[in-house]
């Protein structure tokens, strides 16, 4: 502002009131020192001197109210400014509040709990806040609900609850996870985490609170979610709330309603009992650390129940849920856990930079010479897809059914193939659950499909029909038909009635193609049994057993002839014979064709818990 003339009026800006004044007549007065305060909407509006001034009048008084435009200051332009500057006091409670914000950020660090940390590492686990650390990039994580404590203000002092109880033992908020290999738009998550090291990670008012928060985000905003889910299930001592029971707690039916429309992916290390492993149980996808003890309810609830005394560590091992289908990857250390989650969430992410595959493997020799000879499809899985990009999922359940994520040329794909070393390679009803949720999976994430096919058909039997093999096998069938995403199946040896069409999604034509090996033979039912069954009369009628032998085994080789591969192509039942080298492009070249996802508009679905 350039000099002023004398006799300047300053006048009030706004309405209100003179809440204090700093000048009196005479007193020379700095531009930018404060003339005095007018208090308006209960918010101080200082009025500061425009230029250099010497104070001819004061106009108001502390107390009386003025409009805008009412005089409040006579000055006059002067250029020596006198010591004699009474101002308001410059001290700003800012400082202070820095200070008791510091103070109580350096209170949720671990180092602010060292004896506790030790206590974990010593246990070969991780902190709560070390494993997000790992999981998030640099910097990227916001968190929510930082300095809540837990509601016990009736047992405990504030000041021992926000030292003891930080953030009430759940952490959690939104950060990106591998952004330099994806899209940034497609990186960002939500991460929560239980932190066992406050209240054993129990589940208290206020971080139920902040789960529904972060869900609710997840929901809205349509961003994927990493449960660390390790705690001892709902807290019975907290004390300052009105809840009776707790029932209405929102939590677990915001989380389940994620299903199928954001990836989840659960880990559990420790013991994660009871409320923390509902959550776990609601996942797409769980990862389980060696040692970790999973439960439904913990050894309290299990002696509550009249059900005996054992210890955390007996009450699920990782060994046993593997075995049972309800974990899906068993890791040896959280390390190794976040490493996998970091994977799994990538193969929903996008495509990445292609790789060639394992060059030590090779589709011509995965299968034996001799037909009834048992092989490991894993073999034809790092043969075409890219090395290095495997991921399978509950490898010890169901053996007989392999179910593997990869990439092909970058893309991600979702491959089901039969295990002859089990069952010969027969769909038995876990088989059938194994495969129908992956392949449901697959559908949520847009994922193409490629079924790498081996198996006799349907296991049979009476044995077999006690277990409702007849409703777990019509999973197959009915989750194979509903699929939008491609759908590529590949036969490589043998590839028999209902349990074929079944890993073909129902039929062969189902496909966006079905291509086999020349390896592969096809039919109504295997070889031996069709044989068996349809010349029955004609091998009955002959009485030397050398000479029936020999009659049976003429039959059955014209049956193999008959279902060979390039036979069944012949009669356009498949849509061609390929060598094995040949799969990858193959497999490729036709997901370039389809669309990245195929939608039919119907209504998202949840995907099966198991």
């Amino acid at each position: 502002m350039g000099p002023a003339q004398a006799g300047i009026s300053i006048e009030a800006p706004i309405l209100g009131t003179v809440a204090a004044l700093f000048v009196r007549r005479g007193d020379h007065v700095a531009e930018g020192r404060t003339l005095c305060v007018i208090e308006s909407m209960k918010m101080e509006h200082p009025i500061l001197a425009p230029f250099d001034l010497v104070v001819d009048a004061v106009g108001v008084i502390v107390g009386q109210a003025v409009v805008q435009g009412d005089h409040l200051v006579a000055a006059s332009h002067t250029d020596e400014v006198s010591i004699h500057e009474p101002q308001e006091s410059s001290e700003s409670p800012q400082s202070d509040r820095l200070e008791e914000l510091e103070a109580r950020e350096a209170l949720l660090a671990d180092d602010a709990r060292p004896e506790k940390v030790e206590r974990r590492h010593s246990l070969g686990l991780r902190t709560a806040r070390e494993n997000i650390a790992d999981l998030v990039d640099d910097g990227s994580f916001v968190e929510f609900g930082r300095f809540a404590y837990a509601a016990q203000r009736a047992r405990r002092s504030e000041a021992d609850l926000i030292r003891a109880t930080p953030a009430d033992g759940f952490v959690g908020g939104i950060g990106t996870v591998n952004a330099e290999l994806f899209d940034a738009s497609a990186t960002s998550c939500i991460v929560a985490s239980y932190d066992y090291m406050v209240l054993a990670g129990t589940q208290g008012q206020r971080n139920h609170q902040k789960k529904d928060r972060l869900f609710d985000l997840a929901h809205r905003l349509k961003l994927p979610v990493i449960l660390f889910g390790e705690g001892g299930g709902g807290r019975p001592g907290d004390t300052d709330t009105a809840v009776v029971t707790g029932l209405d707690t929102q939590a677990f039916a915001l989380f389940a309603g994620l299903s199928g429309e954001v990836p989840l992916i659960g880990i559990a290390a420790g013991r994660c009992f009871a409320g923390n492993a509902a959550l776990l149980g609601c996942c797409d996808v769980v990862i389980a650390v060696e040692g970790a003890s999973i439960g439904m309810g913990g050894p309290a609830m299990i002696e509550g129940g009249g059900l005996g005394i054992i210890t955390p560590d007996e009450v699920g091992p990782v060994g046993v849920h593997a075995k049972a289908g309800s974990v899906d990857v068993v890791v040896p250390d959280e390390a190794t856990a976040v490493q996998v989650a970091k994977q799994l969430l990538g193969f929903f992410q996008g495509d990445c930079v292609a790789t060639e595959p394992d060059p030590t493997m090779s589709p011509r020799s995965v299968v034996p010479p001799d037909r009834r000879r048992t092989f490991d499809p894993r073999g034809a899985i790092h043969a075409i897809v890219d090395q290095g990009s495997v991921l399978e999922l509950r490898e010890e359940f169901s053996p007989n059914m392999v179910t593997v994520l990869a990439r092909i040329e970058g893309r991600t794909v979702a491959i089901i193939a039969n295990d002859s070393r089990h069952l010969g390679g027969a769909i038995d009803g876990p088989a059938s659950d194994k495969a129908a949720r992956f392949l449901q999976l697959a559908e949520a994430r847009g994922i193409p499909v490629v079924s790498l096919i081996d198996t006799p058909g349907f296991m049979v039997g009476p044995e077999a029909e006690a277990t409702g093999l007849l409703r777990h096998t019509a999973r197959l069938f009915v989750v194979g038909a509903s699929l939008s995403v491609p759908v590529i199946a590949v036969v490589m040896r043998r590839a028999y009635g209902l349990g074929a069409q079944a890993m073909a999604t129902g039929s062969f034509t189902s496909p966006m193609a079905t291509m086999s090996w020349p390896t592969g033979e096809l039919g109504g039912m295997g070889l031996e049994g069709a044989v068996r069954l349809g010349f029955r009369h004609e091998l009955e009628a002959i009485d030397d057993p050398d000479e029936r032998a020999a009659a049976e085994a003429s039959l059955v080789a014209a049956a193999y002839e008959h279902g060979r591969a390039l036979n069944v192509a012949a009669h356009l039942e498949i849509d061609d014979v390929i060598d094995p080298s040949d799969t990858r492009g193959r497999i490729a070249a036709l997901l370039r064709a389809a669309p990245s996802r195929m939608s039919d508009g119907r209504l998202r679905r949840s995907i099966d818990t198991f």
